[in-house]
């Protein structure tokens, strides 16, 4: 469930109030019970990261893009270097597998 930041207009009494979206906003003040209690547009408190995110590929422009186009064939070249030095019995195949 979010949680909502309400502000009186009258009073100025501020009350963070955990509610369903599907709730109606609240508009009478619980301290000076006035009908100017209105929700405020707050951000949000969480920041995505990691890989394949804005923070990390996009927000300068295309030189991150660029990096990490040039970085993907040299990964896949090394994963099929270790895929292919790999013995077959150590794919969970057995002894008896043609895989390798």
């Amino acid at each position: 469930m979010p949680i909502y930041a309400y502000k009186c207009e009258s009073c100025g009494a501020a009350k963070d109030v955990l509610q369903k979206i599907s709730d109606p906003a609240l508009s009478d003040c619980p301290a000076c019970g006035q009908p100017t209690f209105r929700k405020q547009v707050t951000a949000a408190g969480f920041q995505l990261k990691g890989s394949g995110w804005y923070v990390t590929d996009f927000r300068g422009g295309s030189s991150g893009s660029a990096a990490s186009t040039a970085a993907a064939p040299a990964a896949a070249a090394a994963a099929t270097e270790t895929a292919s030095a790999t013995p077959a019995a150590s794919h969970g195949c057995g002894s008896d597998c043609s895989c390798g």
